[in-house]
């Protein structure tokens, strides 16, 4: 399938994020990885969002495509895993279902991810 022919992968950082530090340190960890991605992002959208609700353990970023299985990553160092985050987010945008090859993603994404969500269903059924 041609790269037109894919449903755009979208990868949402938390960009409020502080890294579990109490400090206000600016610009806080997730605006940097906000940036790093957003740099080296070709074929993808960043998108920045104000809360992923994983303070605990961010940086916090989220790669999700229409139809496919949405993945949310923790403890992301806005200058280490920048690079492991783009290359998922390509696997992924690759897998016909989101389910990139587990051994195939970046060592920090297999042991981090938080969660892994299905993709909504093309069709609302009713819930009886």
């Amino acid at each position: 399938m041609a790269l037109l022919d894919r449903p755009p992968t979208t990868l949402f950082v938390c960009v409020t994020c502080r890294a579990g530090r109490d400090d206000a340190q600016e610009p806080r960890p997730g605006a940097q990885l906000f940036e790093s991605l957003r740099q080296g992002a070709e074929g993808l959208a960043v998108v920045p969002v104000e809360c992923l609700s994983n303070c605990q353990r961010g940086c916090t970023a989220a790669v999700s495509a229409p139809g496919k299985w949405t993945y949310v990553i923790g403890q992301l160092d806005p200058e280490q895993h920048a690079a492991d985050m783009l290359a998922f987010a390509r696997l992924h945008r690759e897998a016909t279902d989101g389910l990139p090859a587990w051994r195939s993603r970046p060592e920090h994404v297999r042991k981090n991810t938080i969660a892994r969500i299905p993709p909504l269903p093309v069709v609302a059924k009713e819930i009886a």
